[in-house]
């Protein structure tokens, strides 16, 4: 009987065994379905993110370009009734201290203004066929201005790139993070996969074991009973 209720015992313990690993690997596939959605969310929430960051740069670029715009337009007007005031009073100033340098340096002007002279009707032709330059000097201060507008857009430009390039390598580290743990899930859940696997064929194992000694403990039953009858009849 000790000899029988043995292989029962360690045929209950395996099933008990397998329960526990059935149990661990429910609970491991739930944990891996969780992190999966957690997994999903975060994405989705990345990629929400990335959606803000684009309207949000999309909308920073229009109001720069509007600002830039009301900058450039209220810039134009001060300069020009900066540079009208500017030129009377220089005027009157320079009207004593440079006429008698001005005889002097009349020859020489006269030269430097035949050797520029194309590039004074270049601009003055530009003044004329243009109806937002009065003079030449608008053009000059028109000129100046955009050469500072494109410094500063490309500053902002350079800006942008390094805040996307900043971005694309924390999605790149993230997502390397959630591949790794994820491979790490799944050779778990292949190892619980392997022992569930071997728990099962120990079970089938073990009760044919069970079932063979149960056969033989009825033919000992049963040739018990026979040697108890031929006794008896002896007996009599």
């Amino acid at each position: 009987e000790e000899g029988s209720l043995s292989p029962f015992i360690r045929l209950q313990e395996k099933r008990k065994e397998a329960k526990q690993v059935q149990k661990a690997l429910e609970e491991k596939q739930e944990a891996f379905r969780e992190k999966m959605a957690n997994i999903a969310r975060r994405w989705r929430e990345l990629h929400a993110k990335e959606d803000q960051l684009k309207t949000y740069m999309e909308k920073s670029v229009r109001m720069l370009k509007e600002d830039d715009k009301l900058r450039v337009q209220a810039l134009k007007k001060a300069i020009r009734e900066r540079e009208k005031k500017a030129q009377k009073e220089m005027e009157l100033l320079r009207a004593k201290k440079e006429l008698e340098a001005l005889k002097k340096e009349h020859q020489k002007l006269g030269n430097q203004v035949q050797k520029y002279s194309i590039f004074k009707k270049y601009l003055e032709d530009v003044v004329k066929i243009s109806p937002q330059f009065e003079d030449i000097q608008d053009v000059i201060s028109r000129y100046k201005l955009l050469a500072r507008m494109c410094k500063d857009l490309q500053q902002s430009h350079e800006r942008d790139k390094e805040i996307c390039k900043q971005t694309k390598v924390l999605l790149d580290q993230y997502t390397a993070e959630k591949e790794a743990e994820i491979l790490q899930y799944q050779n778990e859940l292949e190892q619980l996969q392997q022992r569930f696997e071997q728990a099962q064929s120990d079970v089938r194992f073990w009760t044919a074991r069970w079932a063979d000694i149960q056969n033989a403990n009825a033919k000992n039953a049963l040739m018990l009973t026979t040697m108890k009858m031929a006794i008896h009849n002896l007996f009599q």
